[in-house]
């Protein structure tokens, strides 16, 4: 078995940390960051057990400005 490395997007929705995975379309939240990544882990985990990637493609992560009324 070898290990892959995913990246994590995390944000709070109300009460719950909400973590994304790009890479594989995989989602789950949490009370906190912690257990919204260790719920990550165990959705993309038990995702990959059937669905395997041919290879994971790194997401393009960057940041843009808009204009808001304030």
């Amino acid at each position: 078995m070898t290990e892959q490395v995913f990246t994590a997007v995390i944000h709070k929705e109300g009460k719950w940390f909400v973590a994304e995975c790009p890479e594989v379309g995989t989602a789950s939240q949490g009370k906190n960051v912690d257990e919204a990544m260790k719920n990550l882990k165990e959705a993309t985990e038990l995702y990959l057990e059937e669905k395997p990637l041919k290879k994971a493609v790194p997401p393009w992560i960057t940041t843009f400005k808009v204009a808001v009324n304030a």
